[in-house]
């Protein structure tokens, strides 16, 4: 996988619109052998799975994303990517488990997994419902990736093929901030849980199988809308981010922090004393303000 996923098969959760959407295509571009679709938006999916079967997969040049003329993933061989949409709600933890069992008895397992779907409830703690909001947010966000790739992470330990996967964090899971409590205590869920797996299959020997956890801050897909960027943290484009994560997880790289100021607020965060650090994020670097008008998707 060290330059496309050329023959693998691909299974994107939130694929139905945003980066999802964007993962599901380049996949496709560069001749997966199979792109698994889940996503709770029926119709969005439907949208999209006709989308790929057509002008995306048909349009495919002989050269995409570098793959060589008459390759599987060339326009020559544009009949071996399936498309295969599954409408589940991955905040009903149950609905998991079945349908994977349906990709693992259609397509045998996947090879990339990656974990991209994710909600947000942009409004300070005591103003979240403990069952829509708090429930929801860590059962999508926090469990659910866990849920998905415990069931298909055997198969990825006992192949001997490359495996990949892609969990989506998010900047919050680095740093606490106003109006992102339980937002923020997903994702560093997210990003304890994603590189301690990490650890463990390198530990154990099972280093074919290769774990990425990304740390993004806001990204402008309609998610975090109203939402302004910190100081050198500007709001970031999806095609950004898509590109920068295709190719880390291609290289099996263990962490991808974007910008590289997440980075930098990370380290100051973690030698600066608590109020010198809250000084610094809220009058000048303006993470703690950075939610105050936030709208989120209409």
């Amino acid at each position: 996988m060290a330059r496309t996923v050329r023959g693998a098969r691909v299974l994107i959760t939130g694929a139905a619109s945003g980066m999802g959407r964007l993962y599901a295509e380049r996949a496709v571009l560069e001749g997966a052998r199979a792109v698994v679709l889940w996503d709770r938006d029926a119709a969005g999916l439907t949208r999209l799975a006709d989308r790929l079967r057509t002008e995306v997969l048909t349009g495919r040049t002989a050269t995409a994303w570098g793959a060589p003329a008459g390759s599987p993933s060339s326009a020559n061989g544009r009949s071996g990517t399936s498309i295969h949409p599954y409408t589940v709600d991955l905040g009903e933890l149950g609905g998991i488990a079945q349908a994977a069992q349906s990709v693992r008895k259609e397509l045998g397992g996947v090879d990339v997994l990656i974990n991209n779907a994710g909600i947000v409830r942009g409004k300070y703690f005591w103003e979240h419902d403990n069952g829509d909001d708090t429930r929801a947010t860590m059962q999508v966000n926090a469990l659910a990736p866990m849920y998905t790739t415990r069931e298909f992470l055997p198969a990825m330990i006992a192949s001997s093929r490359e495996a990949r996967i892609v969990n989506i964090a998010s900047a919050a899971g680095t740093l606490a901030n106003p109006r992102m409590s339980v937002y923020a205590a997903s994702k560093w869920a997210v990003i304890g849980w994603s590189d301690s797996l990490r650890i463990e299959l390198d530990q154990q020997g099972f280093g074919h199988v290769k774990v990425t956890t990304v740390a993004p801050s806001y990204i402008d897909t309609g998610m975090f809308e109203g939402a302004r960027g910190p100081l050198l943290t500007p709001v970031l484009t999806p095609e950004y981010v898509v590109d920068r994560v295709w190719k880390a997880m291609l290289a099996g790289k263990p962490m991808l922090m974007l910008p590289w100021s997440v980075g930098l607020a990370k380290t100051l965060k973690g030698v600066l004393p608590v109020r010198v650090w809250d000084l610094l994020a809220d009058r000048v670097f303006g993470v703690y303000t950075s939610m105050d008008e936030f709208t989120g998707r209409p």
